[in-house]
């Protein structure tokens, strides 16, 4: 790339004058800088190391000392907001197609194996700029606006509302699932039937974009998260008690996992804990509310259930120790 459209494209400061005009990558980490790459210097420190593996130019948002006045150094106003005009102007060059979605079919979609012009992104901009930067021309990306900025992208679709109703349950539990699929039979997939309305809706875009995929053994997602416990509140291999913890990290999702329990799950003792200043539209006593983990513990070792939807919370807790509240006399 020309090391003026560069300037021009991030609306940046070129602070010298270079005897270099252009560059061959950009790179964020010093460690796998080649002759002619542009660093991103998101640590000072690397910059040395950038400059002897051979950078060409070096960005950066803070004081630095130029220390090599052949090779570019560019001033920006802040480095994550450059990463994002790069991957923009990128992803258009390449005529890349990206799809939004909610996080939980984003999740299913990163357990399915599809063709490799079909991605998931997830995580900051640090996190996905190589695997976008890198991206085949003509792929598509699924993402979701609540792991990943949107502003990345443009022309973003939202995903059709199609259901591929393709999908026959032949056997539940609360957390696996049996099902057929495309006359394939799936046995005791570890997937609750509270996402199989997710993943019909998944297939109706696979369906829809003509992208081929082959499921394979489902693991836990990071929501609706089923923990076994015992009645010390300790982890213990799934199945073999009667006491589940299930951890939601996503309060948006109170609602549709309180309906599904006490539609599927009418015969236990539930307990719902969430949030102090959280309200459901749901009318049942069970709720209990918490103001720290701490209380979340104390409520879970005090409580009689077969299951505790613990909700804006995950299983780290129950790791933690219990924190001993400071006497106030």
């Amino acid at each position: 790339m020309k090391l003026v459209n560069i300037l021009a494209l991030i609306q940046a400061k070129l602070v010298n004058e270079p005897f270099v005009d252009a560059i061959e990558n950009i790179i964020l980490d010093a460690r796998k800088i080649k002759r002619g790459d542009l660093f991103i210097a998101f640590n000072e420190s690397d910059i040395e190391e950038a400059i002897f593996n051979g950078a060409y130019a070096i960005v950066f948002d803070k004081p630095t000392q130029i220390t090599d006045s052949e090779i570019a150094w560019i001033k920006v106003q802040d480095l994550e907001s450059t990463l994002k005009k790069l991957l923009r102007f990128r992803l258009i060059e390449k005529e890349i197609q990206s799809y939004e979605s909610n996080e939980i079919i984003l999740r299913l979609a990163q357990q399915i194996i599809t063709q490799s012009d079909f991605i998931t992104i997830d995580g900051r901009i640090k996190e996905i700029f190589l695997p976008l930067w890198n991206v085949e021309k003509g792929s598509t990306i699924l993402f979701s606006s609540s792991l990943t900025d949107a502003t990345i992208f443009t022309d973003v679709k939202s995903i059709p509302n199609i259901i591929d109703n393709s999908i026959e349950i032949v056997e539940q539990t609360l957390f696996e699932t049996s099902f057929t699929y495309s006359s394939k039979f799936y046995e005791r997939q570890f997937i609750s039937p509270y996402f199989i309305p997710y993943l019909d809706k998944l297939f109706g875009l696979f369906k829809t974009l003509d992208i081929n995929f082959r499921l394979k053994k489902f693991t836990q997602l990071k929501h609706f998260e089923a923990v076994f416990i015992n009645k010390n509140i300790d982890i213990t291999e799934f199945g073999l008690t009667d006491k589940v913890i299930i951890f939601e990290p996503n309060i948006t999702l109170i609602n549709s996992q309180i309906k599904f329990l006490e539609q599927n799950a009418s015969w236990a003792k539930i307990i719902y804990i969430i949030p102090k200043n959280e309200t459901i539209s749901y009318d049942i006593k069970n709720i209990i509310k918490y103001k720290n983990e701490n209380d979340i513990k104390k409520i879970l070792k005090n409580s009689d259930f077969n299951f505790a939807l613990v909700v804006n919370s995950n299983k780290s807790i129950l790791n933690k120790k219990i924190t001993p509240q400071p006497a106030l006399f």
